[in-house]
């Protein structure tokens, strides 16, 4: 009988996870099958049981589930819960694992592809969802020298700041050194350049500008106030290049999409469901041959 593992989220029309997990897996000859399971918000708690079903062995969690999806699982991560969002389930025995690999997978693109070392860096990040949790906890584990979250909802930018802040202060988190000054900014404060003058990198979070969204084809900021140097990421990995990547890009800025980060975090996600290593190179060669059209 074939296993089966599935991508929760909705949208997920824009996804490519399906072919880069599907590449790995048939790279190790599983009999493993991935595939998109597109879930209406009523369906939600149905999906996440059905889980539990003797196929199945996992999932991944994308926009907008990954922190409402916390309290249907059984156990949670230690990681994960702390960042208060869950991208990858594991299935073990009848229970579900949450986990988070979304950490993980932007440190790694951040470094590999972006050759940025953000220690000491000024950052402002768009949104405050469960992506924007995963790139906030990484940033402060890499002391940052400032952190400027912004959201459309003013409230759960200052949570997640709030958040962030209790982090890097507590002695038990092994930070206290730490010196990140932390702070929330209304959504309007993105057509002010100051917002951003001293900014040396700038990552997007939301899904503005991402394909078959209601949004697509916008960019959260205006060329004028991306300052030329800065590094500008922004984790919509489809189209390539973003709407924002695009403006990033006249301005003088450097740009890294969100391709690396996804293909990293879903290598995380191989290894906890097969036990094996992800093969990166294959997914990240199916990953550029499904968002270009071109084979390689």
């Amino acid at each position: 009988m074939s296993r089966h593992v599935g991508l929760i989220g909705y949208p997920i029309k824009h996804s490519i996870s399906p072919y880069f997990q599907q590449a790995a897996l048939d790279y190790y000859q599983l009999d493993i099958r991935y595939e998109a399971w597109e879930t209406v918000p009523a369906q939600l708690h149905d999906t996440v049981n059905d889980l539990r079903k003797p196929q199945n062995i996992g999932a991944n969690v994308t926009v907008p589930y990954k922190e409402t999806v916390l309290p249907l699982l059984d156990e949670v991560d230690e990681l994960a819960n702390l960042i208060g969002a869950v991208n990858t389930i594991v299935k073990k025995g009848d229970r579900l694992l949450g986990f988070n690999s979304d950490l993980y997978g932007f440190s790694e693109a951040l470094d590999k592809e972006g050759h940025f070392d953000p220690e000491g860096k000024r950052v402002v990040i768009l949104g405050a969802g469960g992506a924007a949790k995963a790139v906030g906890f990484a940033l402060v584990q890499k002391n940052v020298n400032s952190l400027v979250i912004i959201n459309r909802t003013f409230r759960r930018a200052q949570i997640l700041a709030d958040s962030l802040t209790s982090y890097s202060t507590d002695s038990s988190s092994g930070l206290e050194t730490i010196k990140t000054k932390i702070a929330a900014l209304p959504w309007e404060s993105l057509d002010s350049q100051e917002t951003f003058s001293h900014c040396h990198l700038i990552i997007n979070c939301t899904t503005m500008g991402m394909k078959h969204s209601p949004q697509e084809g916008q960019s959260p900021l205006r060329l004028e106030v991306i300052p030329r140097g800065a590094l500008v990421c922004d984790l919509v990995y489809n189209p390539w290049p973003t709407p924002l990547l695009e403006l990033a890009r006249k301005a003088g800025a450097d740009i890294l999409g969100g391709l690396p980060m996804l293909v990293y975090q879903g290598a995380a996600s191989f290894k906890l469901w097969t036990g094996k290593e992800a093969p990166v190179d294959i997914m990240f060669t199916k990953a550029k041959e499904i968002l270009t059209g071109v084979k390689r």
